[in-house]
């Protein structure tokens, strides 16, 4: 088993460039299941997720070829329509596929996806479009069979989920006639997704908003280069901040990471947004922030509530991080505890009392962002921190020892017997 090892007291400092996100990447890769022509993405990070999705592709017949950051993938013989149960367990986006699949070859049979246990992360929302669409849906014996013609409906999502807009909008425009989606994720990379679709030629209006339009397309290939990191790039921005150092991110998108930006600017941060890209530094004492909470875009990102309860432990005074969007997100607090930090759990709140100085300990990755949080806090204890599980981190963050070490800090990847 790996795991990183990390000296703390050296502070983030540096420009680093990100790779393309990887929430936006994996769904394009899904999305090429619509073409029947060659496509190129462009920046693809080498993640184990990235390289999943690459296997299920292949399992249903496409094509595919990785040349450093570029990915080629010919899916002009996908049609394959049921999805090893393997790769399915492993990769919670393999639900991506399912509208997909079922637009192009008039049936998909799917294991449940799986990935991090951060919550219950429910697809009836998946379903419950598809069958809008038209699909006749069984679950049965942990599998999920769809099939049926696709036609355009209205259709209204209880809560704007990212997962079951992009599933819907990949389906609605293999589907005979129009579709209205309202109440859409507005997140950069369902937009983003929108844009690539686009690109091959798919009939999408309203982008960026919650109500969707899409239209019948017939679609083509294209080269693509998917939207930049927006989660890396708030972790590195977040660790600048946290060990009193200054990190530019040159190609992080300023209006993606405004939720974020507003809050280190709270905690006393500085924060610069111009051509170079988005820098934060910090100089002085680190303030606590009374109440922050966790929404879908254009609202705090779920996913940078780990890395972000992990800088309140070093703000001066009582925070609030509440987590309002998955459950069982508070895996990594009584990991950061391990370290020395004092942090009270009241349901999905934690209580920060910060100020306190960390110290180096043995603590483990419990999913992708709570590693993230606890290698920051790595970097600001005093002495050894080992991070366990780290196959976990390389989910969501391609070499992400290698990007610390490039601002200066003490990590390495080491091999565990335990």
């Amino acid at each position: 088993m790996e795991a990183f090892r990390i000296i703390g007291g050296k502070p983030l400092v540096g420009t680093v460039r990100v790779c393309a996100a990887k929430n936006a990447v994996l769904p394009i890769l899904a999305a090429c299941m619509l073409l029947h022509e060659p496509v190129t993405l462009n920046g693809c990070p080498y993640l184990s997720d990235v390289e999943n999705m690459l296997s299920l592709l292949c399992a249903l017949g496409c094509r595919t070829r990785r040349e450093g950051k570029t990915i080629q993938i010919d899916p002009k013989g996908a049609d394959g329509c049921v999805m090893p149960e393997a790769l399915s367990s492993a990769l919670r986006s393999s639900i991506f596929m399912l509208g997909p699949v079922l637009a192009r070859n008039g049936m998909a049979d799917f294991a449940y996806p799986g990935g991090c246990e951060i919550g219950a992360r429910p697809i009836d929302l998946h379903l419950q479009g598809l069958r809008k669409l038209g699909a006749h849906i069984e679950e049965k014996h942990g599998r999920i069979r769809c099939e049926g013609k696709l036609r355009g409906a209205h259709i209204h999502l209880d809560y704007p989920s990212v997962g079951a807009t992009e599933n819907i909008l990949m389906a609605a425009l293999c589907a005979e006639g129009t579709t209205v989606l309202s109440n859409a994720a507005r997140e950069p990379e369902v937009n983003d997704l929108a844009n690539f679709l686009r690109t091959c030629g798919g009939r999408i209006e309203g982008v960026g908003t919650g109500t969707l339009t899409i239209h019948n397309s017939v679609l083509h290939g294209c080269t693509y280069a998917p939207v930049p990191d927006r989660i890396t790039a708030g972790t590195l921005l977040i660790g600048a901040a946290m060990t009193g150092g200054r990190v530019t991110v040159a190609d992080a998108v300023p209006e993606h990471l405004l939720a974020l930006t507003e809050k280190l600017k709270e905690a006393g941060c500085q924060v610069l947004c111009d051509e170079s890209g988005v820098t934060a530094s910090r100089t002085g004492k680190l303030l606590p922030i009374s109440r922050l909470e966790t929404a879908p875009f254009p609202g705090f990102p779920t996913d940078l509530q780990a890395p972000m309860t992990a800088l309140l432990t070093q703000a001066v005074g009582t925070s609030l991080m509440q987590e309002k969007v998955f459950e069982n997100r508070m895996l990594h607090v009584p990991e950061l505890k391990k370290l020395g930090a004092d942090i009270t759990v009241q349901g999905n709140s934690a209580i920060v009392s910060g100020g306190r100085p960390l110290y180096g300990a043995e603590v483990t990755a419990k999913d992708l962002r709570a590693g993230a949080a606890l290698c920051l806090a790595g970097l600001c204890a005093q002495g050894e921190t080992i991070v366990k599980n780290v196959r976990l981190i390389d989910r969501g963050y391609a070499r992400f020892e290698e990007i610390l070490k490039s601002l200066g800090t003490d990590i390495e990847r080491i091999e565990r017997n335990d």
